[in-house]
């Protein structure tokens, strides 16, 4: 009787039932150094990423031989960090360029379904309050929860006529709004929007906006540059300094939100995916929206294990558009009044 073609295992065509590393590989078989350069991450990392998200890897299959959750992460991590489904990466994981694909698939999903989980402002006083001192500590700016930011990421043009995605330059991307803490820990992360989108509608129409006007903390902000509106929540610098406080307040402002600027570097090195130095993610805006979440939740969770030294600079094309700031300054009377206040209080 003839077996349907579709519940086999492609590996298994390619490979046959005796070949080795589907399910022989094994992490304590090979060095830290090897796995680091390999896959970008220590073989402990890899070990929690298996126990946090193996229950989703195994989920049931019809195929003859389910992929390990082990390999399904290699195989993630591989392509996250490297930025190409390598035939020798599937080679020495033992699985096809398919499989690997498949892998991506799967284990982004079961990131994005965490990424709440490790993507969230603090809520108990505590911790707020420590979130305030750590950026006090860096430049004097007080009461900031957290530096926000807009990023483009790369994307293949949709098979749509969809030119929502055709960005300043004439380049399909997704415009990326997050927010960091002092350490480049993501306190939130939107994914989706357009890349036609100027960083201050994408603020407007975000999550974010309506979680600080309606939910979250009332006694601090946020700090924005100046492609975006001053509001109440969020303080952005001057435009035309003209006072040795307004000059102070300015160089205090840049010099605590560089740290978003430097989170993106460290994200774009780690995930060689995001900067482009393989081309651009080749997915639909979707499937691409959710693999720079999930690479959003592995920068966190790599923070909370101490992997938080990056120190060589992203390469290739990096996709960072210049907004119009001459034509951000707000007339929300009570944005600069509080804007106003924090200078007299603080930089005069």
């Amino acid at each position: 009787m003839a077996v349907p073609i579709a519940v086999l295992d492609c590996d298994l065509l390619l490979y046959g039932r005796g070949h080795r590393t589907l399910d022989r590989f094994k992490l304590e078989d090979v060095t830290d150094e090897y796995l680091v350069s390999t896959y970008g991450f220590p073989r402990q990392f890899i070990y929690y990423l298996v126990d946090l998200l193996g229950d989703s890897l195994s989920r049931p299959t019809q195929r003859s031989r389910a992929i390990s959750p082990e390999t399904q992460i290699l195989a993630a991590l591989g392509f996250y960090t490297s930025g190409s489904f390598q035939t020798r990466m599937g080679d020495a994981i033992g699985i096809s360029q398919a499989s690997m694909s498949r892998c991506v698939a799967n284990v982004t999903e079961a990131l994005v379904e965490r990424a709440s989980q490790f993507i969230h402002f603090p809520e108990d006083e505590a911790t707020v309050q420590s979130l305030k001192d750590d950026f006090y500590g860096l430049a004097g700016m007080p009461g900031v929860l957290g530096v926000v930011d807009c990023t483009h990421v790369a994307i293949k043009a949709p098979n749509a006529e969809d030119l929502s995605y055709v960005n300043r330059k004439g380049l399909h991307s997704l415009n990326c709004l997050m927010v960091c803490d002092a350490r480049g820990v993501l306190l939130s992360a939107e994914t989706h929007w357009p890349g036609s989108l100027p960083d201050c509608t994408v603020l407007q129409q975000a999550t974010l906006t309506s979680q600080f006007e309606t939910e979250l903390h009332k006694d601090g902000w946020l700090l924005g540059d100046s492609s975006f509106f001053l509001r109440t929540w969020l303080m952005t610098p001057l435009h035309i300094p003209e006072t040795p406080a307004e000059y102070r307040y300015n160089m205090a402002h840049s010099a605590t939100h560089n740290v978003i600027e430097r989170t993106f570097r460290t994200i774009r090195s780690r995930f060689r995916c995001l900067d482009g130095s393989k081309g651009t993610l080749q997915y639909s805006p979707e499937k691409s929206s959710h693999i720079i979440l999930a690479c959003c939740v592995l920068h966190n969770i790599s923070l909370e294990h101490g992997l938080d030294v990056w120190s060589s600079p992203a390469t290739g094309h990096v996709e960072q558009l210049e907004e119009e700031y001459e034509q951000m300054e707000s007339m929300d009377s009570e944005a600069c009044r509080i804007r106003q206040e924090l200078l007299l209080t603080h930089f005069s």
